[in-house]
């Protein structure tokens, strides 16, 4: 009777130990769910300048394949040979590049308007165009019983005390917004450069601060993951730097033989935006389409084909030649993480799905493929 009454108080003990570890890990998992939707935008600028790092440090390592250097000078060089490179962009492509990024963006304005007025043409509804200018229609025109507004002071004569007031209240309003907004923009910039050389000028340091966090028992099954997931990192970032740059050359002088203003700005936008898979090739073939609108039907067409062979190019040849070994994701499975994460994060999401699936792959590949060591009798 005391055997059996050890075995069920051991019993109990157990399933009470049990409970309250998986009520402990389900906690744990949820508060990390919050943290992730609350802090998501800065878990994924971490994650951009992690990337920075990884192409640096990629870069990195090819060149002292060629040239036998300390890190820290081989890191140097790459960084001075990727600004002189931005900085002659910047100069010698600089005023062309400004110029058609205004040309492009008064082109795309005139063709939406065109697009909309032909939908109503044809008995589409279009009201969803006129989302942003509610508040200048409700000005233009008002309702039958408004209060009218107060007269305007005769031409000539001073403003008073709260116009002034009120305009230069609106003007500082609009300049706080502005500033604001620049610095957000440029902070974040710093952000991922700062993130990004520091991860390049010590990747061991980094490496071993990641295995010490993991349990000494499981430190050979972590380190294995982490070399798996920066050499596949790796080698996507350099693959994915080839496509972007033969892809935004390819746009850009094809255009340019069509005779599509602001060719240079849309091979550029063109090359960014495959950085996106799927998703910015559509964002940039609409953008090349509607910009060569306004050229004409045949340009039009000639430039939707040679988006249609750029595409081809990229998702056919490029891609599978340079990225054989990198990813194998369904291009579906891909499409819809692409989807779910734009939707739930934002552009952020949308940008980064592609190596963060790819993340998720290698480990899922590695514990399927894992065996864990046998136990000792």
């Amino acid at each position: 009777m005391t055997i059996l009454a050890d075995q069920r108080h051991t019993t109990r003990t157990d399933l009470a130990w049990a409970i309250s570890v998986g009520g402990i890990g389900v906690v744990l998992f949820t508060a990390m769910l919050v943290f992730t939707w609350y802090f998501a935008t800065t878990l994924l600028l971490i994650f951009t300048g992690m990337l920075l790092g990884v192409a640096l440090n990629a870069l990195t390592n090819a060149l002292g394949r060629r040239v036998h250097l300390p890190h820290p000078v081989r890191l140097a060089i790459v960084c001075v040979v990727l600004a002189m490179l931005l900085a002659g962009v910047a100069y010698l492509g600089g005023a062309t590049i400004a110029e058609q990024a205004s040309l492009l963006s008064k082109t795309i304005k005139s063709q939406i308007g065109n697009v909309k007025t032909f939908l109503d043409n044809h008995g589409t509804d279009t009201s969803f165009f006129d989302l942003g200018n509610a508040g200048s229609d409700t000005s233009a025109n008002p309702p039958s019983d408004s209060t009218p507004s107060p007269a305007a002071p005769p031409r000539g004569s001073l403003p008073g005390a709260g116009a002034l007031a009120s305009s230069g209240g609106a003007i500082v309003s609009q300049t706080f917004k502005l500033l604001l907004g620049t610095i957000h923009g440029v902070g974040n910039i710093f952000i991922v450069l700062f993130l990004g050389l520091s991860f390049a000028a010590q990747p061991g340091v980094y490496h071993d601060g990641l295995l010490f966090l993991a349990p000494a028992r499981h430190r050979t099954r972590v380190t294995l993951i982490i070399d798996r997931i920066s050499e596949t990192l790796e080698r996507w970032l350099i693959a994915q730097i080839v496509v972007m740059i033969a892809v935004g050359i390819v746009t850009w002088i094809g255009l340019a033989i069509i005779g599509i203003p602001g060719s240079f700005i849309l091979g550029i936008q063109a090359g960014l935006l495959a950085f996106i898979p799927t998703v910015g090739a559509i964002i940039a073939g609409v953008v090349v389409v509607l910009a060569s609108l306004a050229s004409g039907w045949i340009p039009a067409l000639s430039a939707f084909l040679l988006f249609m062979g750029v595409h081809a190019m990229e998702s056919y040849v490029l891609t599978p030649i340079l990225q054989r070994q990198a990813l194998d994701i369904p291009p579906a499975t891909l499409f819809a993480f692409q989807i779910l994460l734009g939707v739930v994060f934002g552009i952020w999401g949308l940008a980064l799905a592609l190596p963060l699936v790819a993340i998720a792959k290698v480990m899922i590949d590695h514990f399927k493929t894992y065996e864990a060591p046998p136990l000792a009798a």
